[in-house]
Parts: structure tokens; C-alpha cells; sequence
């Protein structure tokens, strides 16, 4: 057993046990400390039960797989393994995000139906013109940003605009964009 101090253990010790030693009783003994506690954080951070039990599993492996990688002067053992419980529930929520191959469609889209079209093409000739009654320096901030691609950050770099103008400018040409938007 790790080493105690009133209530509580010496996860260090604990820890370079199973990383020195490979020791498969430290290793219980961490895992009956930390996986509950880790499927308690991953349920508080939005996962169902069944996930949080899985993701809990799949960090306590990378523990024992990874305990090499512990260095004590660095971080504690608990925030060792909860910042991988961080990153695996980060990648958990990018898969889940992405669809799977064999869930995307495949050969030609059906064709938008002629009305869905039509409403298509008056928002967009809508939206023209809106963009066309900006004050210039708000469409061409809007033009950058949203057809250029570019940052807040770029745009202040290529004009040499302060970046809280930049912003300013933009939060009102989108605020007029969505009020014409809006009177269509």
C-alpha cells in the first residue's frame, strides 16, 4: 500500500512504484482511487455513464502504459491523470463531432427542390444588397474576415487597423446585415 499521512495516500509513491516497478498492487490500489472520480469528472463535463466509464478505462490503461512518462517534479499524479482524461474526453468529442465515413452520403445530392431555390436566390441577391449598403470600411472588414478567411488578427496586421476597431467595425456591419436581413 502507498504510503499514508492521515487520510491521505502518497499518490507519488504510488505511482513510481508502477512506473519502477511495474507494480500491479500499486496499480489497483491507484486505479480503485482515481478511475471513480475520473468517471465523476467526465459525467460533470457533458459524457452519458457509458462513455465516462469507457474513457475513464482507456486513461487508467494509459496510466499504467505511460507511467514512465510521470515525472514528479513536473505535476502531481493527480493532475497528471486528469490532464490525460482532459485530452482523451477532447478527442472523445472530436469523433463524436466528425461524421464516421460510411455515415456520409454518397453519389449525387438530391436536387434542392425549385421553391427551397428560389429562396435561395433572393437571400443571396437580399444579402448583395445589404452588403452593398455597408459603410465601405464595414464591407471591406466583412469582406476579409468572411470571404478572405482571415482572423481579426490578420485583417488588423494587413490594414494596420488597431484590433479593437477591427472588431468594432465588424459587430456592426453584422448587426446591420441582420437587421436588413431580418426586414426582407
Amino acid at each position: 500500500m502507498g504510503q499514508t499521512t492521515g487520510d491521505s495516500t502518497d499518490w507519488t509513491s504510488v505511482l513510481i512504484r508502477i512506473r519502477d516497478d511495474r507494480d500491479e498492487a500499486a496499480f489497483v490500489e491507484l486505479f480503485r482511487h482515481f478511475a471513480p472520480r475520473l468517471k465523476a469528472f467526465l459525467m460533470r463535463s457533458g459524457g452519458d455513464p457509458a462513455l465516462a466509464e469507457e474513457c475513464a478505462q482507456e486513461v487508467m490503461a494509459t496510466v499504467w502504459q505511460k507511467a514512465a512518462q510521470f515525472d514528479p517534479s513536473r505535476a502531481s499524479v493527480a493532475t497528471w491523470i486528469f490532464t490525460i482524461a482532459r485530452n482523451r474526453r477532447i478527442d472523445a468529442l472530436r469523433r463524436q463531432k466528425r461524421p464516421d465515413p460510411e455515415d456520409l452520403p454518397w453519389g449525387p445530392e438530391a436536387e434542392p427542390d425549385q421553391e427551397d431555390q428560389l429562396g435561395l436566390q433572393q437571400d443571396t441577391e437580399h444579402l448583395s444588397e445589404a452588403m452593398a449598403a455597408l459603410p465601405a470600411k464595414q464591407r471591406e472588414l466583412i469582406e476579409k474576415a468572411y470571404f478572405g478567411d482571415l482572423t481579426h488578427s490578420e485583417i488588423a496586421d494587413l490594414t494596420g487597423l488597431p484590433l479593437g476597431t477591427i472588431k468594432s467595425r465588424i459587430r456592426l456591419a453584422l448587426q446591420r446585415l441582420r437587421h436588413a436581413m431580418d426586414r426582407k
